[in-house]
């Protein structure tokens, strides 16, 4: 289903390089707000040393942000020493698109990662790259966000009771 991740965790520290391997992932689309800084601008403890580690054995990133506010995205990109776009549109294809061109890599091959279904999974699903779903970092959102939090609460359980009832079946088989 469009709206459901392929994978969902608490944050992105959580993405380790054997799961990114057995998915042939070979590049991270990273969202901002709420997946790598929170509300008040601060970068989540270790994603630096996270996002470094991968680097290392060759994944490339690039940050994917809705965000008009260049500054606060470029200034995750520098800490990060990672290409950005922001102003992406998402759901639109357009951003996904031009990350794609920017990181060199196939859609099949990349990883996108984000807090909110409407944005970040759909526009994932919808380029057929492989969507990481993370929780937020803090409730405190914009305005917008916290209109499409219930909705996108009540989509993450139908996701989860899913993910459980094929987990049991195949524990049958």
């Amino acid at each position: 289903m469009i709206f459901y991740p392929k994978m969902y965790l608490k944050n992105v520290k959580e993405i380790e390089y054997n799961d990114l391997e057995k998915n042939n992932i070979k590049a991270i689309i990273l969202d901002v707000d709420n997946t790598l800084i929170d509300y008040y601008k601060k970068l989540l403890d270790g994603v630096d040393i996270w996002c470094n580690n991968l680097k290392q054995k060759g994944i490339k990133f690039c940050i994917l942000s809705n965000s008009n506010k260049k500054e606060k995205i470029e200034n995750v990109a520098k800490k990060l020493e990672i290409p950005y776009i922001n102003f992406a549109k998402k759901p639109f294809k357009s951003g996904f698109k031009k990350a794609s061109e920017i990181l060199k890599v196939p859609n099949e091959n990349i990883a996108v990662v984000g807090d909110q279904i409407f944005t970040d999974i759909i526009g994932a699903n919808r380029c057929k790259m492989f969507s990481i779903l993370v929780e937020p970092i803090e409730k405190k959102d914009i305005w917008i966000t916290v209109l499409k939090r219930p909705i996108e609460k009540a989509i993450l359980k139908n996701y989860i009771n899913a993910k459980e009832k094929k987990e049991e079946k195949n524990d049958i088989l």
